[in-house]
C-alpha cells in the first residue's frame, strides 16, 4: 500500500491553488470539473502518484466554508530550516500561527502554519529534507 492523496474540501479553488502553489511551493498537477455533480479538484504537490503523495482540493459549488471539527490535525511537510521557511511564507502573505521552535517535550524544530480555510500545516525541520520550491 501506498498514500496516494489527502482531500480537503475548500471554498475558494482558486485560493487554494494559490496558497499551495505560490506560498508553500507545491506544483499545480492537474484539475478537473464535474458539472453533473457540481464540484471541482485539484490536485498540488512535490510531485506526482506514486512517488509523492498528493493534495486533492475538493471545491463543492457554491459552498465556500467548512466547520473544521476536531477530528483532523494537520499535514506535516519537511524543511531544511523551519525558522527560514516561516520567514518566506510570511514574506508571501502566509499566515505562521506558531513560530519555529522546539516541539514541547523535545528538540525537533517545528512551526505552523495555517491555509486560507483554516487546515493546520506543520512544518518539520529536517536537515536533508529538500522541501518545496517556495520553502527552500
Amino acid at each position: 500500500m501506498r498514500l496516494l492523496h489527502t482531500m480537503l474540501r475548500v471554498g475558494n479553488l482558486q485560493r487554494a491553488i494559490d496558497f499551495y502553489t505560490q506560498i508553500l511551493g507545491m506544483t499545480l498537477l492537474r484539475t478537473s470539473e464535474n458539472p453533473e455533480y457540481k464540484y471541482s479538484l485539484a490536485f498540488v504537490g512535490y510531485g506526482n502518484n506514486p512517488e509523492h503523495a498528493e493534495i486533492e482540493l475538493t471545491y463543492n459549488w457554491g459552498t465556500d466554508s467548512y466547520d473544521m471539527g476536531t477530528a483532523f490535525g494537520h499535514i506535516a511537510l519537511g524543511v531544511p530550516d523551519a525558522r527560514a521557511a516561516c520567514e518566506k511564507i510570511k514574506a508571501a502573505g502566509g499566515n505562521v500561527t506558531r513560530e519555529a521552535g522546539p516541539v514541547k517535550g523535545g528538540t525537533t524544530v517545528i512551526a505552523f502554519v495555517t491555509d486560507p480555510d483554516g487546515y493546520k500545516i506543520e512544518l518539520i525541520e529536517r536537515k536533508g529534507d529538500v522541501g518545496g520550491a517556495g520553502l527552500r
